[in-house]
């Protein structure tokens, strides 16, 4: 009986399937934040140079 429960506790404790997904979260979150800056900056820059434009042509 003690024998297994050193076992499981050494399974569990070799065991890194969670850590690999936290580390996996931890990279979408990052590219999620990269993106949404990305998506913010240029989407200024364009409102602007679409404008221009429309301001050109009126």
């Amino acid at each position: 009986m003690f024998k297994a429960l050193i076992k499981k506790a050494q399974l569990f404790a070799n065991d890194e399937a969670g850590a690999t997904a936290v580390e996996y979260g931890i990279m979408v979150a990052l590219i999620s934040a990269v993106i949404i800056g990305t998506v913010t900056i240029l989407g200024s820059k364009m409102q602007a140079a679409f404008q221009a434009i429309v301001s050109g042509l009126g």
